[in-house]
């Protein structure tokens, strides 16, 4: 085994009888795929750990995985937020990926394939990207989930030139830890989810990998986090858990239509039936017009904005329900992906044009949009229904 203290981007860490090689990289970086393979041929470890998880490895394994995507059923269980992140993300590191031209997790890929060359066992160390993801979205008030979807839908317009060289100044990590720390001030919640819980994740998979000799082939921001975790006992269940709506966000969801109805009981009540059908008409127009603008700005089909609109004032009044779901399910029966959106969805995700022209992307995002007018509709139809008391 050669001796790799003195290689740059690489930590040597004692855990008892356990020596770890703890090797930061760039995921858009040829010299990162380089060095982690002249690392693991080195030190010709036990086990070789990577920053991936079961379903990002496939993924990359298998880029054509999204001509199996049953649209319908993705709508019907509601993950169309999940893997619309899912695609933006990976459409803005395939872009990235493009200009420098090397495929994203190329370095973990090449990884994996020397060490299985050798005969060395894998490690997929990562916790999965949907678990992160829920676990994100989950940890966000209203306002910094719409700060986090306005920027991960502005990532698809950055244009600027990124060289090699500013990969490899990247993995420095001082730039990183402050690019992460940028991104926790402007947007609370993210940090401790996608980074935080993250780091103690990898430590501990990296720490329990087997054998007496590890190599960890890790983005470089995570090093300082696992340098400072992989030493201390982390219980991984609770990191892997999907966490239950809050209690807060459980009241507020049933008492905005209890509120509603509320309002339009009383209206009748106490004010006539001509003022209990001015309520209902209000909130129907004010929950249907936003609705079925969210749906045309996503450019649906024109029965699919009809839909938004016929189907907002009901499922605004159902915390589990929502006009999205009626939309994308219109727009998929009416415009169903076809074999060549599954099979281009990769590239068609690099650019704007090419996100509103594939018919998945496209019913994702017009199940966002709607949603998204139908929450606008929510308020302005309280306060309009309010209004006549």
């Amino acid at each position: 085994m050669q001796d790799t203290s003195n290689s740059k981007n690489v930590d040597r860490i004692q855990l008892g009888d356990k020596l770890v090689h703890l090797v930061g990289t760039a995921h858009l970086s040829t010299v990162s795929v380089e060095q982690a393979e002249e690392v693991i041929r080195a030190v010709r470890p036990d086990s070789v750990a990577v920053e991936l998880c079961d379903s990002r490895y496939q993924s990359l394994k298998d880029p054509n995985r999204w001509r199996n995507t049953d649209i319908l059923s993705v709508i019907r269980s509601k993950k169309t937020s999940t893997l619309l992140a899912q695609l933006i993300l990976a459409g803005f590191q395939k872009k990235l990926g493009a200009k420098l031209d090397i495929k994203p997790g190329a370095e973990m890929m090449r990884a994996i394939a020397v060490a299985e060359e050798l005969g060395i066992k894998v490690v997929l160390a990562d916790r999965d990207i949907r678990t992160t993801l829920k676990r994100t979205w989950s940890s966000l008030n209203l306002w910094s989930a719409f700060k986090l979807i306005g920027a991960m839908i502005g990532s698809l317009f950055v244009k600027s030139e990124i060289t090699p060289e500013e990969i490899e100044r990247l993995k420095s990590a001082d730039a990183l830890e402050s690019m992460m720390q940028e991104l926790s001030d402007a947007i609370p919640g993210v940090h401790t989810a996608l980074i935080d819980e993250r780091d103690k994740y990898l430590a501990m998979k990296i720490a329990q990998a087997p054998g007496p000799s590890v190599v960890a082939i890790i983005g470089a921001g995570h090093v300082p986090g696992i340098k400072r975790y992989i030493t201390s006992h982390q219980d991984l269940a609770p990191l892997e858990k999907i966490p239950a709506p809050k209690l807060r966000t459980k009241i507020l969801a049933w008492s905005i239509p209890a509120l509603i109805i509320g309002m339009m009981i009383y209206g009748c009540f106490f004010s006539g039936k001509d003022m209990s059908f001015e309520m209902m008409k209000t909130w129907a127009i004010a929950t249907g017009v936003c609705a079925g603008l969210g749906a045309a700005s996503a450019l649906a089909h024109p029965i699919t904005i009809i839909s938004a609109v016929l189907a907002a004032p009901f499922t605004a009044l159902h915390p589990f329900l929502a006009a999205g779901m009626v939309s994308g399910l219109v727009e998929a029966v009416l415009r169903r992906p076809l074999v060549a959106d599954l099979e281009s969805i990769a590239e068609d995700m690099t650019t704007v044009r090419g996100l509103w022209r594939n018919r998945l992307s496209k019913i994702l995002l017009i199940v966002a949009f709607t949603n998204i007018g139908g929450t606008i509709g929510i308020f302005l139809g309280g306060f309009g229904v309010a209004s006549y008391l």
